[in-house]
Parts: C-alpha cells; structure tokens; sequence
C-alpha cells in the first residue's frame, strides 16, 4: 500500500502471509491425511490470527479461539483413542508447527487443551469420565487444564505438595494446596490435579499402595474451595489465561481419581508426549519469523535497493534459513521415531532445547532486520519472540533439559 505523500512511498509490509519454506525438502513428500489436517490447521490459524493479535495486545483470552480449533478437530494431538480421530505424529507436530506460525497462544491452547488435558484423560480416565469429558474437551466445548506447577515448585515438580487426604467419613477427597501457571485454570472448565495421596489404608482395611505417591484428580472448577485466578502483567504468550489455583479443602468424589495414574512416572508420560510439541511449536515460531525478515527484505528499500541486495542482509537471512532448516530436521526425525515406536524421552528433550534456543535465536535476528518496524505487532515479530521466551521455560526449562540429556550421555545424574 503506498502514500502520495513525500517520505512515505510504503504504509505497510506483507510479511505474515506464509512462504512454505522448505530449502531441504524435509516435508515435501507429506500427503493424504497428513497434508488435510496440516492445511486445516492453516485456515483455522490464517483466520483466527487477526483476532489474536487484537487479544495479545489487550491480554484477553477469546473463547471463539477454543471452540474455533475444537471444530476443526486438532486438539487430538495423536493421542490413540477409539473415541478421537487419529493423527500420526508427523500430523500432530505440524498442527502445532502451523498454528504456532500463525499465532503463539493458539499453539499454547493446542498443548493444554489437548497435549496435557484431553491426553492426560484418555490415558488414565476411567470409562465414567471419558464418557461424560472427553467429547466436550475434544471439540473445545469444556476447558481442560493440567496443574501440576506449584508456585515452589517447578522444575523440581516431583517435590509437589499438594495433598489429596482421604476422608473416610464423607468417602471422598480433599484437596489442599497451589498450582501456578495452569493454562484453562480460571476458565470454567475441568482441571487435572496432580496431588499427593494421603491414605494410609484403603476401604477395606488393607495398607492403600498409593499413598505418599502422586495421583491425578478431575476436578470440575466451580467446586467449592477453587479458586481460580488469572495471572495478570504476562508479557508473553498474552493471548491465553494462565490461572494461580487455589485449592482449600476442596472435596471430591471417590471416583474423581483417574484410574490409570499412579505416580509421578504417569505425570510424566504426558510431559514426554508434549515435549515433542514444544520442539514443533518452536519451528512454527522461526518460520513466521524468517519468512517475516525474507519477505522485509524484499519490499523494504533503503539507499536506493531492496535490503535483500545488500551483503550484511543476504548473510543474516542464509543463517537463518541454516537454523530453520536444522529446527525441521529436528522435528521430521522425532515424528520419525515415534511413528515407529522408538522414540525416547531423552531424544524429545534434545528437540526441545535445540529448538527453542534457536527459535529465540531467530526471532531476534528477525527483529533486529525489520529495524524499527520489527516491534510494531502488526508484523507479528516482537509478539513471536515474546511468546518464544514461554515455550522456551514450559515443558522443562533448557537447564532441565540439559541435565536429563547429561545424565543420558554419562551415566551420571547431577540434579542435585
């Protein structure tokens, strides 16, 4: 669009329709039912973004946005279920890598929705609560949330506190304790809670095995004794709530245990799962930026010629296309690997560092590119490195990742 007033021939730049760069080929040979979930993750980001950008700008969390997705089916995240739609994982990572490109909060609402709630319930659920959750949790008609952050406890989230005492006088639970940084916390909906058991015999009299050990509970958010507030003054990933819990004594039902989940070493099978998408988020994240700076570096002239016939210009984009390129990699071979069953936890987090510290890597670059115009939210930039800095921290900060993947390497643990 051009002005006819001297000193502003340019009013605006394209820079967020999407380029489809891939320089290796790394998704060229992707197709069928594989290529149709990829594209209507597309649309629906394509079309939601406008509206995001207004949201992360006012930090407001639109409910349109969780129903949107839920319609287009892609919270599934390839969970297996007879009761959701498969999605391989090569699909469910470049669902989160296109909506990640189109906007990074939807991305987030992708990973609580359907990567920790809606798995976490076909996991350990019972046949009762997937009947009655899973559905609506499924099509984004019902918020799930996943808390097991606690305001003392984050990377060392096996240190948790939160008790789930049993109350044999009234058969059921009761709930004590905070979470921190719960996606869908404050939303309404239903949280998965992960407490600690306090039950030192079961029903019958006999010594109850789980006690002392972590166990998740389903607990519906207008339960007397939740409190769930949204966390204001983010300065990332500001298109989605995320909630402080407080939980006072709130009371459950028997049955509001998930069957399945026994331990931490279950909490844990979700957060591998999800580890994946974060290395795919991730690459959703560089490629709107690099494809941001290339198409700037087209349109924008400065000393007579496009900055794309400048050395220094020509220079920052190939490093950066050398990252984005390592990023997809790095996510073809995870789904590889899944797909095949011989995936490890160890190789997930690789992805997760590798990708998000180059993620920040090239997003920086990208802004520093555009100049002043890389802060301007309408060229998305600024929004994606704030939101980088999220998915960089959630999921297991860098360092955590670095010591499971040390510990892998030598054989020698150094948590502590």
């Amino acid at each position: 669009m051009a002005s006819e007033l001297p000193g502003e021939n340019v009013l605006s730049y394209d820079v967020t329709s999407p380029l489809d760069t891939d320089y290796y080929a790394v998704f060229a040979d992707v197709d069928g039912e594989d290529r149709a979930q990829w594209a209507r993750a597309r649309e629906v980001g394509e079309a939601l973004a406008p509206r995001m950008a207004e949201a992360w700008d006012r930090a407001e969390y639109p409910a349109e946005a969780l129903t949107a997705l839920g319609d287009a089916d892609l919270y599934v995240d390839g969970i297996e279920h007879p009761e959701l739609t498969a999605m391989s994982p090569l699909a469910a990572g470049l669902v989160n890598m296109e909506v990640s490109r189109a906007d990074g909060s939807l991305g987030t609402v992708i990973a609580v929705q359907g990567g920790l709630a809606l798995r976490t319930l076909a996991l350990f659920g019972s046949t009762e609560q997937q009947a009655r959750w899973l559905g609506p949790i499924a099509r984004g008609e019902v918020p799930g949330a996943f808390a097991l952050t606690e305001p003392d406890h984050g990377s060392d989230s096996t240190s948790l506190e939160t008790n789930a005492r049993w109350d044999a006088s009234a058969g059921g639970w009761v709930l004590r304790g905070a979470k921190k940084w719960i996606g869908n916390g404050a939303s309404g909906g239903v949280t998965f809670v992960w407490a600690r058991v306090d039950r030192e015999l079961l029903p019958d009299g006999t010594p109850d095995p789980d006690h002392g050990q972590v166990r998740c509970f389903l607990v519906e958010q207008e339960t007397p004794g939740y409190t769930g507030t949204v966390i204001t003054g983010k300065l990332s990933l500001r298109g989605i709530h995320q909630a402080h819990i407080a939980l006072e004594d709130v009371r459950v039902p028997a049955d509001a245990v998930l069957p399945g989940a026994h331990s931490f070493k279950d909490t844990s099978r979700v957060l591998f799962a999800t580890r994946s998408g974060v290395a795919w988020s991730a690459l959703g994240h560089a490629t709107a930026c690099y494809e941001a700076a290339l198409a700037y570096s087209t349109q924008r002239v400065q000393f007579g010629k496009p900055l794309a016939r400048f050395q220094m210009v020509q220079e920052r984009l190939t490093q950066m296309l050398s990252q984005l390129t390592a990023m997809q990699l790095y996510c073809r071979r995870l789904a590889d690997l899944e797909a095949a069953g011989t995936l490890r936890p160890t190789q997930a987090s690789l992805a997760k560092l590798h990708n998000t510290r180059t993620a920040r890597e090239v997003a920086r670059t990208a802004r520093d590119l555009l100049g002043g115009n890389g802060i301007l939210l309408e060229n998305r930039i600024m929004q994606h490195l704030a939101d980088i800095e999220a998915i960089h921290t959630y999921e297991g900060t860098e360092s955590v990742q670095a010591l499971i993947i040390g510990r892998d390497i030598t054989g020698f643990g150094a948590f502590v």
